[in-house]
C-alpha cells in the first residue's frame, strides 16, 4: 500500500515528525557512560505517553521478528545495527549507539534513527562510519524531488556508501510511512537510477542508510530481533522521515 497525504494532513505529519526528532534529541542527551539500555527504553515510554502518542513498536510483530517487539525504542550497540532490543547492557565509553524510534500521533507515523558515540572516546573508524551514513542520508533526501524515481534515491544513497568503502546490504532499507509504520515503496540502500515508483507530492518516506564495516552480512540474536554484523564489526544507521512536496523534500523528523 502506498498512501499519499493531502494538504490538510501534512501539518499532522509535521507534528509527528517533530515529536520523534525531539524525543531522540532528549534521549541522546541523556545517554551517557553507565546508562542502561532498559533505562533508555523507560525514558522513551515516558516521553511518548506524555505527548499523547502511540508506540509503533510495543505490539509490532512482523514476519521477520519473534513475537511482539514489546519495547518502546530500538537500541543497537556497536555490532548491532537494526531492531536492537533493549537489554541489560550498560553503555561504556566509546560505545556506538543507535536509537531508532517510530511513533504515531493523530493517526500519522514518523520514523527516525541516529547513531552516535557515547562518552569521550572517538574511534576514527566509528566516526567515519557514522559520517558516511549521515552523508548517504543527505544524498538520498536531496534526490527526493517530485518526478524522481525510487531508484534515484537508492542510487544516491548507495553511491555515498560504496565510495566510502562500505558493502551495502539490501535486505532492509527505507520505506513509505503514513497511517502505519512500514508501507510501500521499499527504498533499497543501493539501486539503479530511473527505476521504480515515481515520487508524488504527499508521499512520506523514511530513508535509512545503514552500514557495517567490512561486511554486508547480518546475523540475528537469540532474542529474534537484534540484527548484527556477521563479523562483529561496528555498524551505524541514520534515518529521517521526509515529505515529498511541490517545493522538494521536507525533513519532518528534525527536533
Amino acid at each position: 500500500m502506498i498512501e499519499i497525504l493531502n494538504a490538510s494532513e501534512l501539518p499532522r505529519a509535521r507534528a509527528t515528525g517533530a515529536l520523534v526528532g525531539s524525543i531522540l534529541r532528549e534521549l541522546r542527551g541523556r545517554a551517557s557512560v553507565g546508562t542502561g539500555l532498559l533505562e533508555i527504553d523507560g525514558w522513551a515510554r515516558e516521553l511518548i505517553l506524555e505527548a499523547g502518542a502511540e508506540s509503533c513498536y510495543v505490539d509490532y510483530a512482523p514476519s521477520f521478528g519473534r513475537g511482539p517487539f514489546a519495547h518502546w525504542i530500538c537500541t543497537s550497540v556497536n555490532d548491532a545495527v537494526l531492531h536492537g532490543m533493549p537489554s541489560a547492557h550498560v553503555l561504556a565509553d566509546g560505545d556506538l549507539l543507535t536509537l531508532d524510534l517510530a511513533v504515531s500521533l493523530d493517526g500519522i507515523v514518523a520514523d527516525s534513527a541516529v547513531s552516535f558515540l557515547v562518552g569521550e572516546a572517538r574511534p576514527a573508524e566509528s566516526v567515519a562510519l557514522i559520517d558516511a551514513t549521515e552523508r548517504a542520508l543527505a544524498a538520498g533526501i536531496a534526490a527526493a524531488v517530485p518526478g524522481a524515481r525510487i531508484g534515484d534515491l537508492s542510487h544516491a544513497i548507495g553511491t555515498v556508501l560504496t565510495e566510502a568503502g562500505y558493502p551495502v546490504n539490501t535486505e532492509f532499507g527505507g520505506h513509505g510511512v503514513g497511517s502505519t509504520m512500514h508501507q510501500d515503496p521499499h527504498v533499497a540502500n543501493t539501486g539503479r537510477p530511473g527505476r521504480g515508483y515515481r515520487l508524488r507530492p504527499g508521499l512520506l518516506l523514511a530513508l535509512e542508510p545503514w552500514a557495517m564495516i567490512g561486511t554486508d552480512r547480518l546475523v540475528t540474536d537469540p532474542d529474534g530481533w537484534t540484527l548484527r554484523s556477521a563479523t562483529g564489526s561496528r555498524t551505524a544507521h541514520s534515518e529521517h522521515t521526509i515529505a515529498i512536496t511541490d517545493d522538494g523534500p521536507e525533513i519532518l523528523t528534525l527536533p
